[in-house]
Order: C-alpha cells, then structure tokens, then sequence
C-alpha cells in the first residue's frame, strides 16, 4: 500500500472505514482480492512473486494492511517480504496487542514499514521505524510512506476529503468513498518530502492516485466494519493501459451470526 486514511469509531454505526490505494510497479504480478485457502477465513489481493498481502480481512473481523517507510538509504536487498506481516497477523488468533508485542522483536528483519493492524476490540499502529506499538483512539488516520499522520499532500488531502464524505448525511457506501481514492491532483514543488529518491519520483508519487507507464496506483480498497459486525470489502483493480477502467470484486458478511 501507499495510502492508507482510516476513521476509527468516527461515525455512527461503523467502527471502522479504511480507504486504501496500492501503487505498484504494473509488471509485478499480482492476484486481486479473493478468498484465500478455504479454511484461512482470509479475504485478500496477493502478490504473487512473494507471496503475501498488502491489504486483508478475515471472516471473523481481523484486518490489517501495511505501507512500506521510503527512504533509500535504508534499504536492504536482502530483507524478507513485508507482505508476510500483513498474512501472519491475519493467521493469528493473537489480539493486536499480543502479536505486535512478539513480532516487533523480529521487526528490525524488515525494510521500513507502517503496519496498521486491528480486531473488534481494538485498533493499532506499528512501525520498525519509530518503535513500540501505539493503541489508536477514534479519529481519522492517514498513513503513506512515512510515520502515520505525517502530513504529506496526498495524506492531508485524503484525510480531509474522508472526513468531508463521512460528515455527509445519509448512510456510507462503498461506492461514495471511491471517489477520493482517484484523486489526481499534483502539489506544488515546494510541497513535497525530499525522502531520497529524487524530485522526479516525489512529483510522480504525490498524487493520492499514481500514474505512469511503469509504475502507478494498481487497486482502491475500501473496508466498512459496523459496530453490529456488518462488513463490506471493494476491491477496484485498474487495467494498467486505461486507469479509468476496472474491475471490481466486493464481498459482504457478518462476522458474528446468528
């Protein structure tokens, strides 16, 4: 992923909104969200070349999606996936607080990452980068390829156009969300983070939706957990010659029937 913005026990009757892009080099082959391995309860895209997710959800309300930390000089070749973090969490019967607890003992393994990882009883932040894991209180949440709530363009634009949309009368759908996912609006120079990779790439990644021949904005994810268990997934997975066409796969259930 490469926005993540989040209203947390913000609006009336949903616990949690997650509005999400991917951005990915376009030749990386990928399968869109599907339901995993019968059994895993895991509703999710896959990279196939490693193996792992950068956004999922399980049957029973897990959900955890990660972003990786840009800045080059910190790079290693030889550092696992962090896609795996992602499925490790969703395989887990631990609470957020427990596994995130045992795992940032291995975290330092890992490239740069912002993981936000949560059940139906809490929600946290966590990245390798800045330390120990921190227990989110209801708010909006932004998190690019920097500490969560950095105030790049691309996150304050998305967390105010998520607030502006949720502050909206009328109940919440997949659908109405989208919208602020595909936006393509450039930053002035002088707005940019100097993260290493050149001002080139800094105006290419600043839009909330990435474009170029090799490289851009793969998939929109949007997640709705209600406070009754209630959840819907969207899935917009563009064609990589014409980005305003898409497919789209959405599921919908309850994580505690009757």
């Amino acid at each position: 992923m490469c926005l993540i913005l989040a209203a947390y026990e913000k609006t009336p009757g949903k616990r949690l909104i997650i509005a999400a892009n991917r951005d990915e080099f376009l030749d990386r082959p990928t399968l869109p969200m599907h339901c995993w391995a019968k059994g895993s309860g895991i509703i999710a895209g896959k990279d196939i070349k490693a193996g792992g997710t950068w956004l999922g959800v399980t049957k029973k309300g897990r959900f955890a999606a990660i972003t990786n930390f840009r800045k080059p000089s910190l790079q290693r070749q030889d550092a696992p996936s962090r896609g795996g973090i992602v499925t490790d969490f969703l395989e887990s019967n631990l609470d957020p607080a427990t596994f995130l607890n045992r795992f940032k003992t291995q975290a330092q393994r890992f490239n740069g990452f912002n993981l936000l990882a949560g059940d139906q009883n809490s929600l946290y932040w966590f990245s390798n980068i800045k330390g120990s894991p921190t227990r989110l209180l209801p708010g909006f949440y932004g998190i690019s390829n920097h500490l969560m709530n950095t105030p790049w363009p691309k996150v304050a634009r998305g967390k105010k156009a998520l607030e502006k949309c949720l502050n909206k009368t009328g109940d919440i759908t997949t659908d109405a969300l989208f919208p602020l996912l595909a936006d393509r609006t450039r930053p002035h120079d002088d707005e940019l983070p100097d993260t290493g990779v050149g001002m080139a790439w800094e105006r290419l990644l600043a839009p909330i939706f990435i474009e170029s021949p090799t490289y851009g904005t793969r998939c929109s994810t949007i997640l709705i957990i209600t406070q009754t268990g209630e959840i819907d997934i969207c899935e917009r997975t563009f064609d990589q010659n014409q980005k305003d066409r898409y497919t789209q796969k959405c599921f919908s259930w309850n994580q505690n029937p009757e």
